[in-house]
């Protein structure tokens, strides 16, 4: 279903969702105040236009409260993000996501009523931590500082066994969610179904349980 985004500030980060969400089929506003990047904008995204987010009439002018969804991506000006953030919330634009610079931006965003905040480079620095600390971790999503949810690639150590006899929720505390075995995702696996080298897990469950997971099952 084709939706609308307005996103204000074209930095590095505004630049990444401006584009995908455009190539993914949606209506994109990118909004921001150098003349330069409004420019480059102009070939992924649908409108563009040069305007201050701190600046309330302006955004007033723009429609900004008819977008269902405003991403405001102008965190490197932590005055401006709150500033611009205030705006949106007195105008009652039902959805703001803000990308947050440090953990004080981000409480100052919780207390004024952004509705999602980002950390896209914390996010990645755990992303990559992970890959790096284990070669059998393909994918990685935290749910909460002490659960996640790991896609792992099975090795040798399992090749034949069923899920059955491995027993991983009662020996590891994980769930299993899905299998992926050649090509194709079983989201309903069987305790019979066996496992081979280089099936893919996708599990849920603490980080300490996942990781035993890994260091002693696989």
């Amino acid at each position: 279903m084709k939706k609308q985004f307005a996103i204000i500030g074209l930095g590095r980060f505004g630049q990444s969702v401006c584009r995908e969400l455009y190539h993914l089929g949606h209506e994109v506003l990118a909004i921001d105040k150098n003349q330069k990047k409004i420019e480059d904008a102009s070939s992924y995204a649908t409108h563009t236009l040069l305007a201050d987010g701190t600046d309330e009439a302006a955004l007033k002018q723009i429609g900004i409260r008819n977008f269902e969804h405003v991403i405001v991506a102008i965190a490197e000006d932590i005055q401006a993000s709150i500033l611009c953030t205030l705006h949106l919330k007195d105008m009652n634009v039902p959805k703001v996501w803000v990308k947050a610079q440090n953990s004080y931006h981000h409480k100052v965003l919780e207390k004024i009523g952004a509705d999602r905040i980002f950390h896209p480079e914390h996010d990645m620095g755990n992303r990559i931590a992970q890959f790096l600390t284990s070669e059998k971790v393909i994918d990685y999503i935290d749910l909460s500082a002490d659960y996640s949810i790991v896609e792992v690639i099975t090795t040798s150590k399992v090749e034949g066994k069923s899920l059955i006899e491995l027993d991983i929720r009662a020996r590891f505390g994980c769930t299993i969610l899905a299998i992926k075995q050649n090509g194709k995702v079983n989201i309903t696996p069987n305790p019979n179904d066996e496992l081979h080298k280089g099936d893919i897990l996708i599990m849920i469950g603490s980080k300490q349980d996942l990781r035993r997971f890994q260091d002693e099952a696989l």
